[in-house]
């Protein structure tokens, strides 16, 4: 994810990962694993709240039900949704 967070960025855009914003606040609100109540309590929420501060999403990778979750969020806030790193405008 972060190389492709790197081709974003010389494209011009300003990548976000969710994680980058989860995994600190996570671990310092005192979770022990993956999946306890404190990181269910962040992980995704926060990627959902991020959502409100962007302008598109770039769906990559394979099966992931979270990614799918944040297109869904995504669509229903009216974001452009791109499934491929050329599909971005380059600025």
């Amino acid at each position: 994810m972060n190389k492709i967070a790197l081709q974003v960025y010389e494209a011009g855009h300003m990548p976000v990962l969710g994680e980058w914003y989860a995994l600190p606040l996570i671990a310092t609100a005192g979770s022990t694993n993956l999946g306890d109540d404190v990181f269910n309590r962040i992980f995704h929420p926060s990627s959902i709240r991020l959502l409100n501060y962007c302008d598109a999403v770039l769906r990559v990778g394979g099966s992931s039900q979270g990614a799918d979750e944040m297109v869904q969020v995504a669509q229903e806030k009216g974001l452009l949704i791109y499934e491929r790193l050329d599909e971005l405008p380059l600025l």
